[in-house]
């Protein structure tokens, strides 16, 4: 090893890359992995990671690894456990919109138009953009949300063949009212994180996403 990387390697360790690496996701993420496990336990305490090391996921590697050896399960790890918060975040989110008669897609898209600005409106292929749906699955939602009078569907003036979503009166008056909880409820989801933590998983995860969007 060049005494470049030697070099670049200790300050890994030492935690004390250069100022332009620091802001790195990709260093960042890097640097919590390698630094010394006493100080990343700060992040988190001793009772959690108990927790964690005997979750379903864990018991299912531990299945895995008994049953098949062959097989390199690491990444278990944390796409087991990403589908396991998917559900456990969806319910948690859904009851809280449940309070002003809405679910997930649908407070979704009042969402994404609400903190589009004024006068709130995009198109069908702009709201595809931000939202997790397919194209069949939105329409069908937004012919539900205009017949309940949260949206209204017009001609696209930028584009005559094209058709624009705008918030009612009604659908801002509950988008606004939602977001709040919605945010409230997102806080308590990762309240059990640290700071650190909490920067940490969301670099990591902003890296799965850039990665798989490649």
């Amino acid at each position: 090893m060049s005494f470049k990387k030697e070099n670049r390697k200790i300050n890994y360790l030492n935690g004390s890359l250069p100022q332009r690496c620091v802001r790195c996701m990709a260093c960042r993420v890097k640097l919590s992995m390698m630094i010394p496990k006493q100080t990343a336990g700060n992040a988190m305490k001793a009772e959690h990671a108990e927790i964690w090391a005997n979750d379903r996921v864990a018991r299912g590697m531990a299945q895995w690894r008994r049953e098949r050896p062959d097989i390199d399960c690491s990444g278990k790890a944390v796409v087991g456990r990403i589908l396991h918060l998917h559900d456990v975040i969806l319910r948690a989110v859904d009851r809280v919109l449940a309070r002003h008669g809405l679910k997930y897609p649908t407070y979704a898209v009042l969402a994404t138009l609400r903190v589009a600005g004024s006068p709130y409106r995009m198109s069908p292929g702009e709201l595809l953009d931000t939202l997790l749906l397919s194209s069949g699955g939105l329409s069908n939602l937004l012919r539900r949300m205009e017949k309940d009078g949260l949206v209204r569907r017009m001609a696209d003036e930028r584009d005559g063949r094209g058709v624009i979503v705008e918030l009612t009166e009604e659908g801002l008056k509950i988008a606004d009212a939602a977001m709040a909880e919605h945010a409230e409820v997102e806080r308590k989801l990762v309240s059990v994180l640290s700071d650190d933590a909490l920067d940490m998983t969301a670099d990591a995860l902003g890296m799965m996403i850039a990665a798989s969007e490649r």
